[in-house]
């Protein structure tokens, strides 16, 4: 059982490691030869000059001003400057509103720890109850409510803690929804012109013999909405053609390497190899093979083009539909369309740069088959996982490793190794377990049809949440506790059981501890160091790049990583409520956590990350959601545990909680939530009477025509290569039809209940 001095150790490596990180980046960051890999957001944005330009030679790569270097901290309280609404003009709401989760946790766990500090933990320390068990402890756990005798009154400081913690922990959570609510409103209200205010998706399109699909969304909505429809665009299916795009630009990248050193050595040209990975067959000169396999490339995409446009098997069942007004794409988005609910239904279309372009091939009707082909597999790896869980959580019990591998215990049993197996290694042996779990989660989303990089990335964030509390958290527990207390599960009658696991779950702070602080602290630090991208950076300049544009092309600012990020936040409320009432003592080390990852992702958010969409804070709800989750599962934890210690008083007076917890959250829902999944008539009415006032001889059409254009139709002939609509800016009188039989009759339609006029 690790103890204080092998939490010592472990707050020490990784203090350490933090320091060396920021003192690194500290330096790093003021060279100028690496300006474009930690303020690459101001490049974006054209208001940074590349420092390499002038002065003497060495100035160009190596900061000379070694006044700078005593300033190697200053770029905390620089990060801390920018107020709100302006970091909302230059990052987005997205970014904004995430660092407020931040933020939360230092709001709900300062008070809780200052209470917690000052009330539970001399209650818990002055008793002697650990001291008269066989059970093993550390100082750690006389902290904690393990230390409170069997059937003790003291379990009322639990109960009326239990309490205050809830109602802090949900006003809280009130007055953040009720402000992120009111900025997402006001962000839409004020936001500039965007195609996606005036569009909808539509998809489940019927088949009609007589139309094509385009025809058939032209001839529906003339019908449906003939005051406010103003163009569309057909969905195809380009991704074969996409695929040969991304080649394509493999190959270019490629070719211009093999350009780039030949212009550096004339007298040289480039060879290489055409076998495989160029180990072995006939030498070729590399810029015409290069440039060879480009140009039949090219060929080839110029079939593609043609086929996709040709035929009507490419076209899918599914189209972007415009309005001329915000009013009118809110009335559609968000109203039934068809007498029949599951054809032409409607929902916002998503900004052009946040749609996932591959999964608007996907047929609808498949969706339900691949979701629940996807719940099935992650079912299995939520389970799967348990098993290198196990094994960390054996890492953390030194008795286990002796019995398992005897001839290592002279070795184990010194003591620096035994703190660090105990302090240290089993959060970084999570940590790595938990590095490829991202991209497979990312993968199932994918392979589920959402059709928006912001939808992607909620619904791996929930799954990652879920596996986290599955594995990290009640794994790590049963598992823990199951390898911890071995021997008195052997020993004990079944009876007294459920009594070891109820003390033994806080004993568990201490495993956690340590991975709060390696994957916290350490972590965190290690995030603004940027070595990855710094490591890249570097190689491609000294291959590839030549000019200022090949240079902004290499920079990679990268992005929240809101489906990695959000979960790992929450995995940190949830162990803070947990055992805020149970062991105080984790208290200090999670807000040390929440207070340096707000500097350090405010600090990324101003100079790095480009976020490659804006949701307007979407995914607050989610956030939400799940901090009350955590508080519910706080509640029946310490439920649990009371009724391990006869605590017959105080135990049903705790039933309330729950109850209430869950009747606040969905207070919240119907208050605060459809802000966050519908948009108001009213305020869609305003800003475009305001947009009529200010731009009369506005041209929407021509702004929205093109603008959910497949992008590899895009920097293209528009007469030969773009699948978009071309309807003149006169309306036409009468709709156009290929229905012969019904072109003179208000007969409804089969499939859409219109009538032809």
């Amino acid at each position: 059982m690790a103890t204080l001095s092998d939490i010592g150790v472990s707050a020490t490596i990784n203090i350490l490691t933090a320091f060396a990180f920021f003192l690194a980046f500290a330096i790093l960051r003021i060279q100028p030869v690496n300006d474009r890999v930690y303020f690459p957001k101001w490049y974006l944005k054209g208001l940074r000059n590349s420092p390499l330009r002038g002065g003497a030679f060495v100035s160009k790569f190596v900061n000379l001003d070694f006044r700078s270097y005593a300033r190697f901290l200053n770029w905390m309280p620089a990060a801390l400057q920018m107020p709100e609404p302006e970091l909302i003009d230059h990052a987005g709401l997205d970014s904004a509103v995430y660092l407020r989760i931040y933020l939360i946790g230092i709001k709900i766990f300062v008070p809780i720890a200052c209470l917690a500090f000052a009330i539970m933990v001399p209650v818990n320390w002055t008793n002697e109850t650990l001291e008269r068990t066989n059970l093993t402890y550390s100082n750690v756990d006389k902290l904690s409510i393990s230390n409170i005798p069997t059937g003790s009154h003291r379990f009322w400081t639990h109960l009326v803690m239990a309490y205050a913690f809830t109602f802090w922990t949900c006003y809280v959570l009130k007055r953040e929804y009720e402000i992120v609510a009111a900025m997402r409103l006001h962000f839409l209200a004020s936001e500039h012109r965007r195609p996606d205010q005036f569009t909808v998706l539509v998809r489940n399109v019927p088949p009609d013999p007589d139309e094509s699909i385009s025809e058939l969304v032209e001839h529906f909505f003339l019908v449906n909405h003939p005051d406010h429809y103003l163009t569309h665009q057909a969905v195809y299916n380009a991704n074969k053609l996409s695929e040969l795009v991304t080649k394509k630009k493999k190959l270019q990248n490629w070719l211009d390497f093999y350009q780039l050193k030949y212009t550096r050595n004339p007298s040289r040209k480039p060879l290489l190899k055409t076998g495989f990975l160029g180990l072995w067959g006939d030498k070729v000169d590399a810029i015409d093979f290069y440039a060879s396999k480009i140009d039949k490339l090219t060929k080839e995409m110029s079939l593609e083009r043609d086929r996709i446009m040709s035929k009507g098997n490419s076209v899918m069942p599914a189209a972007f539909v415009s309005f001329k007004t915000r009013w009118a794409a809110a009335v559609c988005a968000q109203t039934q369309q068809c007498r029949n609910p599951t054809l032409w239904l409607t929902e916002w279309a998503p900004e052009p740069r946040d749609i996932y372009w591959n999964n608007l091939a996907i047929p609808y009707v498949s969706l339900a088959v691949r979701r629940l082909v996807i719940g099935v597999a992650y079912f299995f790896l939520t389970f799967f996982f348990m098993i290198p869980i196990a094994f960390v959580q054996s890492l953390a019990n030194i008795e286990g490793i002796e019995k398992a591998v005897p001839f290592l215990k002279p070795i184990i049993e010194v003591k620096v190794i035994k703190s660090l197996i105990q302090g240290f290694l089993p959060g970084i042996a999570l940590k790595i377990f938990l590095i490829f779990l991202p991209d497979i989660l990312m993968f199932m989303s994918k392979f589920e049809g959402f059709i928006s990089q912001s939808a992607l990335e909620r619904r791996s964030a929930t799954r990652y949440y879920i596996f986290q509390f599955i594995n990290v958290f009640l794994g790590s527990i049963i598992t823990g506790t199951a390898f911890q207390q071995l021997d008195n599960f052997i020993h004990q009658s079944a009876n007294d059981i459920p009594k070891t696991i109820g003390v033994s779950i806080p004993m568990k702070a201490t495993f956690f501890i340590t991975y709060i602080m390696v994957d916290g602290w350490a972590g965190v630090a290690g995030e603004i160091l940027r070595l990855k991208p710094l490591i890249i950076y570097h190689l491609k300049c000294f291959f590839l790049v030549k000019t200022e544009k090949d240079k902004e092309e290499a920079m990679d600012p990268g992005t929240l990583g809101f489906n990695t990020g959000e979960p790992q936040i929450q995995l940190y409320f949830l162990l803070g409520l947990v055992y805020s009432v149970v062991t105080p003592f984790l208290l200090p080390f999670i807000i040390v956590f929440f207070a340096l990852a707000f500097v350090v992702y405010r600090h990324q958010i101003i100079n790095v990350y480009n976020q490659g969409y804006e949701s307007a804070a979407a995914f607050w709800p989610d956030v939400h959601g799940r901090i009350i989750t955590a508080l519910i599962v706080s509640q029946l934890l310490l439920m649990g545990l009371l009724s391990t210690k006869e605590a017959a008083q105080s135990t049903p007076l705790l039933v309330t909680l729950p109850v209430l917890t869950i009747w606040f959250h969905r207070f919240c829902k119907g208050r605060y939530e459809p802000a966050f999944i519908r948009y108001p008539l009213q305020e869609a009415m305003v800003k475009d009477t305001l947009e009529r006032a200010r731009e009369p001889n506005l041209n929407l059409k021509s702004f929205l025509q093109n603008a959910y254009i497949h992008p590899v139709f895009k920097g293209v002939d528009e007469t030969e290569t773009e699948p978009a609509s071309q309807e003149s800016e006169q309306q036409p009188v009468l709709i156009p039809t290929k229905r012969r039989s019904r072109s003179n009759t208000p007969l409804p339609s089969k499939h859409s209940g219109s009538t032809s006029p």
